[in-house]
Formats: structure tokens, sequence, C-alpha cells
């Protein structure tokens, strides 16, 4: 009998995308997956370091798995991704009941943490001279020195681009059991940013470049899956830069390269040239070599070195969607050097222009949507400085924002150099204002939207059509009428049944499955939509027809 696992992800689309990466893994050496953690025997906890909230998360949940590990001494416990790497082994003696330590680095190395893990248990468990709240099986995989910098251009051999080879067979939902129409993508990893907020070089190590040709055949095969809508992954994706000349084979496999310093900003990549794809011709080869793709999509963008070569491909490649995530984290100068982040708020508002000058077609039925990240309460923030935020959050006219407080994370620059001044309380009602400033700008966008027709992608049920659904299963169960004893299920031929769709320029769109069309056929397809209503958070509409 196959053993059960338990995979939650915290955090970021990165983490989402490790996850899936793993789970593939360990389901081609015969585990199987369970939603259920009180039903698995091995718990697995991908974590992200980037935000307080996702950390104390996974601190709970350790704490609640105390008890449960003594109920069950054969549960193995593992914590992957930023929190291991950065914590290292006093994660493990802060918390006993973790076995397995993995780091976003090495998580090609996870099964075979995971075998030893679980062997070692079950055999000192099996000895009787061994008590269970002795036994330990403790094993880790962490890089140490993560910024890994090396005058090196190219990377030394890479196994973890094997894990993201791998993947590509596993683009269906097996526990669903239904075929998945989206999948991310990776095309960089790690960062040589060094924002002095952020933990991610040090946890993820510097910025890595994957070669192109896998990720083109990695978005074929996934279209050859049925995948129609591809999103690409990296820390600062626009940085894209794979120099063929430079390429190092080992064992027949190109191994991805180090980053360098990049020199591209508002003009072309001085490297450009028959030798090196940029960011701007992977975009493109992608596009005009795997056609089944019908919508691609990138994040996240770094705003000082987007050239306008990549603005052009988008512009002159429709099925490249019209959405930037931009963080700016601050609109005070001072603040945005205290962070590290390379540039000002000119610079930034200059992208912003270019951009839509590039792309903003509302009259073509393709405005350009942008999103950014906001930080309130860094470190010295005065009122001042969070007017200037607010005065960049009014002018750039985001679809939506994230805006978080500023918390101090372990491992940052910021951390050590900058004493946490902001009152709490003060971080909060700065928080609120901006978000209640970012839902009006949010509201007056979508208003914009009325009477106009998208074409739309199609996720899946809407929340309220979630809630009824899960209200009717209940009601079913209760009833004893439950659709294994010959019972209807929920009412999927249903006319009040409502899908949640989302814009090329991912504005989200809520509308009723057309007369005698059942929701599950729309799924994962494309269709026409007239919005006919529109507030903060998302639009309405109707489905067009004929």
């Amino acid at each position: 009998m196959p053993r059960s696992v338990y995979l939650e992800t915290f955090g970021c689309q990165m983490n989402e995308l490790d996850s899936e990466l793993v789970s593939g893994q360990l389901r081609a050496l015969g585990y199987a997956f369970t939603p259920d953690p009180h039903a698995a025997d091995v718990v697995l906890y991908n974590t992200c370091s980037v935000r307080e909230h996702a950390e104390q998360k996974v601190w709970s949940r350790l704490g609640e798995l105390k008890a449960a590990k003594e109920q069950r001494p054969g549960l193995v416990v593992g914590v992957l991704g930023c929190m291991a790497e950065r914590d290292g082994e006093s994660l493990m003696r802060r918390m006993p009941v973790v076995d397995v330590m993995c780091g976003p680095g090495e998580l090609d190395k996870l099964p075979m943490l995971l075998d030893n893990a679980v062997r070692t248990r079950a055999g000192l468990l099996a000895d009787p001279d061994i008590s269970a709240p002795q036994v330990s099986a403790r094993q880790a995989a962490l890089q140490g020195n993560t910024s890994r910098r090396s005058a090196t251009l190219a990377a030394a051999q890479d196994t973890l681009e094997m894990l993201d080879l791998s993947r590509a067979t596993f683009a269906s939902d097996a526990d669903a059991g239904t075929p998945r129409k989206t999948a991310y993508v990776r095309i960089t990893r790690g960062c040589n940013k060094f924002c002095t907020y952020c933990v991610v070089p040090f946890t993820r190590g510097a910025e890595v470049h994957r070669p192109p040709q896998h990720i083109i055949d990695e978005c074929k095969l996934l279209a050859d899956q049925g995948v129609i809508e591809i999103t690409l992954l990296g820390q600062t994706v626009n940085h894209y830069r794979f120099e063929h000349g430079a390429a190092v084979t080992v064992g027949g496999v190109v191994q991805p390269q180090k980053g360098r310093a990049y020199q591209g900003g508002h003009n072309r990549d001085p490297f450009a040239g028959a030798n090196v794809t940029t960011f701007a011709d992977l975009l493109r080869r992608i596009h005009d070599e795997v056609p089944a793709i019908a919508r691609l999509r990138f994040v996240t963008s770094y705003p000082r070195d987007f050239g306008d070569d990549v603005l052009e491909v988008i512009r002159d490649h429709p099925r490249i969607c019209r959405y930037l995530h931009v963080p700016a984290q601050s609109g005070s100068n001072r603040l945005l050097s205290l962070m590290n982040r390379g540039y000002e708020v000119g610079e930034y508002l200059e992208f912003l222009d270019r951009a839509r000058g590039y792309l903003h077609q509302p009259e073509l039925g393709r405005p350009l949507m942008v999103s950014g990240d906001f930080i309130v309460g860094f470190p010295t923030e005065t009122d001042a400085d969070f007017e200037a935020s607010m005065d960049l959050l009014r002018r750039a006219r985001y679809k939506n924002s994230f805006i978080f407080k500023y918390s101090p994370r372990p491992g940052t620059v910021a951390i050590d150099k900058f004493e946490d001044d902001v009152p709490e309380d003060v971080k909060r009602s700065r928080n609120n204002i901006m978000l209640a400033a970012q839902n009006q700008i949010s509201d007056e966008i979508g208003r914009e939207q009325v009477g106009r027709e998208f074409e739309v992608f199609v996720e899946g049920l809407s929340p309220r059509a979630r809630k009824r659904r899960a209200r009717e299963a209940v009601a079913l169960t209760i009833g004893g009428r439950a659709q294994a004893q010959g019972g209807p299920g929920p009412d999927e031929s249903s006319q009040d049944v409502q899908l949640s769709a989302r814009t090329d320029g991912d504005l989200i769109v809520l509308f009723d499955a057309p007369p005698g069309v059942t929701a599950s056929s729309l799924v994962g397809r494309l269709m026409r939509v007239r919005i006919s209503g529109a507030g903060p958070l998302w639009l309405t509409g109707v489905p067009v027809t004929g």
C-alpha cells in the first residue's frame, strides 16, 4: 500500500510550482496524496519567509503536529522551502517534530531524503529497545551559502534543472482526475537585487536562467496535454537572458546560467544577438512555436530594467496577455533608497507611461492592466513618505495592489540595519487607508469596462456557486440521498450556475452559464463575455453568443 502524503503550500506562485514539481516526483515513486493531514503518513509544508503571517501559520501547524506524532510515531514531518533554508537546523531544534528539511535549491533531493527518513523511522520503531519519543530520523538538504556568487557565467551541474524538466508529464490534476488547462513554467530562479526587506536572495540564491529550449519544450509538452494558459515565473522575470556561446553541457543536458548584471534598461539589451536569447526573444519564440498556448503571462517584472523590445513583442503578439505585475513598494524616493530598490519614483512612472503608450488599447478591447506591491510602515516612514506612496498609487491607477504592513524578516539586511520604529497601530491605519484608496481605483477601472466585450478564460465556479454547492452537498448527505446511493448531486445543469473567468488583463469576471450548457463543459475554455456590471473586486458579464 503506497504511503499517503499531505502537502500544504504557503506563499507565492514560485512555491506553488515547487509543490507541483515535488508532487510529481513523489507520485512517480508510488506515493499517494491526501487532502486530510490526519490521514497522512507524511506531512510536508512548503514554506515562505517573505511575509510574517505565512510563517506564523507554519509554526502553528508544526505545533499541532506534536500531539499527532505522539499518537502516530511513524508519522514523518518535513519542512520545505525558504524557512528551511533560512533557519537551517535551528528549526529542527526549535521543533523536534520535524524529520526532513529541504531548501528550495535542493528540492530534487527530497525523494531521497523522504525515503531515508521513512525507512529510518520505521526501522527504529521496530527496535524493542528504543521508545517512540527517542526515535529520530532527521534528514536535511540545505545550500548554506545560497548567495552563490561566482565569476563563472555558467552554473555548475544543476540537478535542480531536472526537477523542472520532469514536471511536464504531470500536467493533469491527479487528485481531481480532471485535465489541467493552466500551468506555471519557471524561466529563472533566485534574485540578484538584494532589496533590504527581502530574504529571497539568501534563500533561493543568485539569479539563474534556464536554457530557452528547455522552456519551449516544456511549454510544448504542457500544450500537448491540453494546457492553454501558461504563466512564466521569475523573481525578476524580465532579466532573463541566455548566452548560448557560454552554455555548458553536463551529461547531455544544457545547464542553466548565472545571471550577469542586467544591461537593458529602456533600450535593447546590448548583448542581444544571434548567440543570445533575451526575454523579448523568449516571449516571441514561445508565442510562435507553441501556437496551442492561447494565453501567455509572466510575473514578476522589475520596473527599471523593462526594455522597449519586450513591450513591442507584447504589442505585436496577440496571445501574450496585456497584464504587468510591477511592484513599486513605496512612493518615497528616500525609502526606495533605504529599500535598495535601485530606481526613483520618476523612473517608475516613466516606465508605466511607456508601457501604456505601447499596450493600452481599450478601444480594441485590449486595455493594459497593471498591478503593484506596496510596503507600509517601513522603518523611518513618515506621514510625508506615506502620502508620497498614496500619490503614486493614485497616479499609477493599478487594477489592484498587494499592500502589506512591514514586518522585520530574519536574514534580511533591514532587520539588522534599521529599527522597526513605526508603531503597529500606525502601520495598520496606513494599510487600511491605502487599501480603501485602491478599492476606489479598482472600482473606477471596473466601471470603465462596462459595455466592453472580452475574451475570458473560464476558471471554475464563482465563490457564490462554490458555497451553494457545498450547502447542497451537506443537505444531500444529511437527507440520506448522497449521489452514491442514486440520488442527484449538486445541480450541475442548473441555469443559475455562476462561473468565474479572467480577462487577459487579469480582471475577474462572473457570469451565469448559458441556458442548456453545463458549467463543467465551460471550465478551461475561452469565451466572449460582455461586461454588464462592475465592483472593486470583480466584474459581472453576459456570454456573447452567435
